[in-house]
């Protein structure tokens, strides 16, 4: 997701801010009720296997298996 508010929204973004055109996930807080979103540069992989608390999660996932969430979306 492209970054999609106004450029003088954008200029108010701290100014360690990514580009506006690289791509944002929506991210579930672990052990919070919030989400966020995050550049795909600052993405890192969470090599904890054990499941994360958030209210949110069976809304897009099925199960946890070997480590990994199952989405519960369809695809193509």
């Amino acid at each position: 997701m492209k970054f999609q508010l106004t450029d003088n929204c954008y200029e108010q973004v701290p100014k360690s801010r990514p580009p506006p055109n690289k791509p944002r996930y929506s991210v579930l807080v672990h052990g919070s009720p919030h989400s966020t979103y995050v550049t795909e540069q600052n993405l890192e992989p969470d090599d904890i296997l054990e499941p994360i608390s958030h209210p949110m999660l069976k809304q897009y996932f099925s199960e946890l298996e070997n480590g990994r969430y199952i989405s519960n979306m369809p695809t193509n």
